[in-house]
């Protein structure tokens, strides 16, 4: 989404604030100890609930490593508490990855993790705070000009490390419309089209998030000119974010602002309710 030069050489995990060393040496020392261990990078990506391309991309340096998946791998691989042991500095050095965006997204990377309420209308893509780790992958392989591994890498890791706002407390409001087709379009196969539809049903199950669908049949629509992002920062005025082939817009001008949010307030009352948004996703996975 940014210039061709910006895509050239992406930062590696936390690059910015020079912690890159860190997980670099952690990863030589998982490689070190799996090859000890006699395991593939698949069997001990199935030891450990997670795919062989992560463990890959953490063993290489592309990808950062959670800390609950050092833990993990430090008790399949029996290295008795090395790689759990750095968990600490690993969750210090993930709280100071502020700058590890590109530069056209910092600005809004850091209203989003500052915000305490956040509504989102999306036309094509599930939105990324909802994507699994499979299908943003798959958003970022399949996007033109063609990203890099090490882009896309790079890219996942900062969009899963977002997803940690819903663990905050107390926690934003979240809301979501989607659009129907965006429910039926199965990016990156069936099986990673599942679990991302099983993944929204987790996450609209949580009391502060509020997910809707509208439907397609729908004779009219108020935003049919594209997605945007409502958002409040906490002890400032709400603002709106849109983003349309890779131009970045963070607004705050409070009229453009307003006829943002009277959109959305339209999309919403268009919209299925979240209970029936929730019951048509579940009689599509059914459908499966």
């Amino acid at each position: 989404m940014a210039n061709a030069e910006r895509e050239e050489r992406p930062e590696r995990p936390v690059e910015s604030d020079g912690t890159a060393h860190l997980f670099r040496a952690l990863g030589k020392q998982i490689k070190v100890l799996r090859e000890r261990a006699g395991l593939s990078q698949r069997e001990l990506g199935l030891a450990t609930h997670c795919g062989e391309d992560l463990v890959s991309a953490v063993e290489r340096g592309v990808r950062t490593p959670q800390p609950d998946f050092l833990e993990r791998v430090d008790q399949v691989l029996d290295a008795g508490g090395v790689l759990a042991a750095a968990a600490d500095e690993v969750r210090e050095a993930l709280a100071r990855t502020r700058t590890r965006h590109p530069d056209w997204f910092r600005d809004y990377a850091r209203v989003e993790a500052e915000a305490v309420a956040l509504h989102e209308y999306s036309a094509q893509v599930v939105p990324g705070l909802l994507q699994t780790e499979a299908y943003a992958r798959a958003v970022f392989t399949q996007r033109r000009p063609l990203l890099n591994e090490e882009t896309i890498e790079k890219r996942v890791t900062d969009r899963l490390d977002r997803q940690r706002i819903f663990e905050r407390w107390p926690a934003p409001t979240f809301s979501y419309v989607l659009e129907e087709t965006t429910l039926r379009r199965p990016i990156g196969g069936r099986a990673v089209h599942a679990d991302q539809m099983r993944q929204l049903l987790r996450v609209g199950r949580l009391r502060t998030v509020e997910i809707q669908v509208m439907p397609t049949e729908r004779e009219e629509h108020p935003a049919i000119d594209g997605t945007f992002t409502l958002i409040t920062p906490k002890g400032r005025p709400q603002a709106a974010y849109t983003e349309l082939y890779g131009n970045p817009r963070l607004i705050t001008e409070p009229e453009a602002v307003r006829v943002f949010s009277e959109r959305y307030g339209i999309i919403r009352a268009q919209a299925l309710t979240p209970r029936e948004s929730l019951t048509l996703i579940e009689k599509m996975l059914g459908e499966r």
